[in-house]
């Protein structure tokens, strides 16, 4: 049966996609660093998988992801601590469905949504 999930984002450029999510978020590369076109990055044991799409207009692009956190007050302060933007519609609240979320989005604008149950 299932056993994980693994998201798969678009990225126009790979080393864009790294200094963001590696020097940014605390990612670290996963797997085979050097497959061209693919990229797989992991944090906390989850995977978030990249392909490449040079193509892409930011403005056009819909990925999303909805990643849970067991410490959402720290999360939040790390991403501050590095400078990292907050969604101008997505600052640290609760929601709601229950839940205490923020959003970001990524160089290719990609939403990242992180949430934590507010109970």
């Amino acid at each position: 049966m299932l056993t994980h999930v693994h998201p798969k984002l678009p990225m126009r450029g790979r080393a864009a996609t790294v200094a963001f999510y590696v020097d940014k978020l605390g990612f670290h590369l996963f797997g085979n660093t050097d497959f061209e076109g693919y990229l797989m990055l992991e944090k906390d044991n989850r995977q978030i998988h990249f392909f490449e799409f040079k193509t892409l207009d930011p403005e056009d692009n819909y990925g999303q992801i909805y990643l849970r956190t067991d410490d959402i007050e720290r999360l939040y302060q790390s991403c501050s601590d590095q400078n990292v933007s907050i969604h101008p519609n997505g600052k640290l609240q609760v929601k709601p469905w229950g839940q205490k979320e923020f959003s970001l989005l990524d160089p290719d604008n990609n939403l990242l949504t992180f949430g934590q149950s507010a109970s």
